[in-house]
């Protein structure tokens, strides 16, 4: 009776430490691994839309024969395109990969201060450049502080695996990507040229060479219907471009043979679809026709899924599809449909501020006190102000105070408006880089949104956050870059061999994939990754339990 009695004290000893493992059924190894990205695709759109997608292997590759999640949401609070690539990439948030922003301000080499690229690197020169470009700053991923998915795949496979990544946005290619790709390429904006970097090549490939000098682009500026004018702002939001983009990436999978490693390795491409980013920007996630793109490129998807299953064999590979933020309605819009939606000049409140920065603290020259609205963040100039002598802690405080002072005259003036359904610019929450620097923010969900949107890369200045459906914006269009639900929200799609298909209902991430996709390819996931391995989705054959007890 003792030694039962000791046998089921250790047994209730043991089972709080016992944690669920997945018993896995697959047991095979894709050969390619496709990280599919469309920019400001928000996490509605594929159900939306359903309805209208015929093709086998387009949008109904993921919703008919691959795993389905409904509520895939971002845990920051800086929505934007670099952010959002390096965090599907790193599986991490700005936190742990350090891009905040698409551009930032850095003292430039004699001193003064500049606006530079997420991506931008002077040591390197682009390749490939239409004849008289004038700025050919080359690009790196060298302000990416994290490892990539793609990364750990070239280091488990002592540098036999070959990553690639494209897109029409230089920033998106590469920080989804990764450091130890073999090239990332992008489209010089007026011409949609297809370029790289020195730091992975100094000329281009033959088979980029021989896309660029063949019709390509004018069969894509023919079908979109703009013969002249910005390749990139014009071509690039229409359907064209999808099949523009898909079609470099399947000239890029034949012409260094990705799926058919000799090492009998993964070979892994990325690829984000700038399309539905430009598009949206000018006309809205409302609007007729951003579901026109949408359905359309339900063909261009096809054709490309056909190809790798003709090539490579779908059985063969893996898809990861999400975007890398989601979008507001437009001001237009949401008002045909009884919604206070409001885009405000940020010049309301920035000239202000500088004019009552410069009434308290004399400009002693560095320029002026606010370098711009750079959403979500108002960047302040650390320059002007140390030399006016006023510290980081003082500067962001003021600053702080005055932003609160203007907006709560905004509402007040606003108080007895009669105008039907709307509402004055509301600030709902503003924190100093220095309380997000040291972890002084509120125990809730924002406070924890905030505390995974720092870098140190974005200086002295304030984050904000508006009203919902509220965003400071120019022109009749929209943007993202909130942390309200509808900025953070995105597709999460998963096709391949591992998975099951079905749609799955519950909150998740797209740090998930790089989590998942590691788990499957039994590879490290990438340093700084948050993710979890989304065991719901993958096939099983049993559900076990570990049988070790943490020492």
């Amino acid at each position: 009776m003792s030694r039962l009695i000791r046998f089921v004290a250790l047994v209730l000893l043991v089972l709080p430490c016992v944690r669920p493992c997945f018993g896995d059924a697959y047991d095979a190894h894709p050969k390619l691994v496709v990280i599919l990205v469309f920019d400001q695709f928000r996490g509605d759109y594929l159900d939306r839309y359903r309805a209208e997608f015929r093709a086998k292997n387009g949008w109904n590759l993921f919703l008919r024969q691959g795993a389905h999640f409904t509520d895939c949401y971002y845990d920051y609070a800086n929505l934007v395109t670099a952010a959002g690539h390096a965090t599907i990439g790193t599986g991490a948030y700005t936190d742990g990969h350090g891009i905040p922003l698409n551009e930032w301000y850095e003292p430039s080499p004699d001193g003064t201060l500049r606006s530079v690229s997420s991506v931008a690197d002077d040591r390197y020169k682009l390749v490939g450049a239409p004849a008289g470009t004038k700025d050919l700053t080359g690009t790196s991923p060298h302000r990416e502080l994290a490892t990539t998915l793609g990364d750990e795949l070239v280091l488990a496979t002592r540098g036999k695996a070959r990553v690639y990544g494209v897109s029409l946005k230089d920033r998106a290619a590469i920080l989804t990507s990764g450091h130890a790709t073999k090239g990332a390429f992008w489209v010089d904006h007026e011409t949609g040229t297809w370029e790289t970097s020195t730091y992975w090549m100094n000329e281009l490939p033959a088979w980029a060479a021989q896309f660029n000098a063949s019709d390509h682009a004018t069969v894509a500026r023919k079908k979109s219907s703009f013969a002249q004018g910005s390749f990139y702002e014009l071509v690039g939001r229409s359907a064209a471009s999808v099949d523009y983009q898909l079609d470099f990436a399947q000239a890029l999978i034949t012409g260094e043979k990705l799926g058919s490693n000799p090492a009998n390795v993964p070979d892994m491409i990325t690829i984000s679809i700038s399309s539905t980013d430009i598009n949206g920007h000018a006309f809205g996630p409302d609007d007729p026709s951003q579901e026109k793109l949408i359905v359309e490129s339900d063909a261009a998807l096809d054709a490309f899924f056909t190809f790798l299953d003709k090539t490579v064999g779908l059985k063969n590979v893996m898809v990861a599809m999400t975007g890398d933020h989601g979008v507001a309605t437009t001001q237009k819009a949401g008002e045909a449909m009884g919604m206070p939606v409001l885009g405000f000049s940020a010049d309301d409140f920035t000239k202000p501020i500088e004019q009552k920065l410069e009434a308290k603290y004399p400009l002693k020259g560095k320029g002026k006190y606010v370098l711009q609205m750079d959403n979500p963040y108002l960047l302040l100039n650390r320059y002007a102000f140390e030399a006016a002598g006023v510290s980081e802690e003082e500067a962001e405080n003021t600053a702080k105070s005055l932003v609160q002072e203007i907006f709560a005259d905004f509402l007040s003036k606003n108080a007895t408006s009669t105008t039907p359904r709307s509402e004055p610019p509301e600030l709902t929450n503003i924190y100093t880089v220095a309380q997000m620097r040291e972890g002084r923010l509120p125990q809730t969900q924002y406070g924890r949104l905030l505390a995974h949107s720092y870098s140190p890369y974005v200086g002295w200045a304030l984050h904000l956050n508006f009203g919902p459906y509220q965003f400071p914006w120019h022109g009749s269009g929209t943007t993202h870059f909130t942390a309200n639900s509808y900025d953070r929200h995105v597709p999460l799609e998963l096709f391949g061999t591992a998975f099951t298909p079905g749609t799955y209902h519950g909150v998740v991430a797209p740090v998930d994939i790089a989590a998942t996709f590691a788990s499957v390819l039994r590879i490290n996931r990438p340093s700084a990754a948050v993710g979890r391995v989304l065991i719901e989705a993958m096939h099983s054959n049993s559900t076990t339990t570990a049988n070790t007890v943490p020492k």
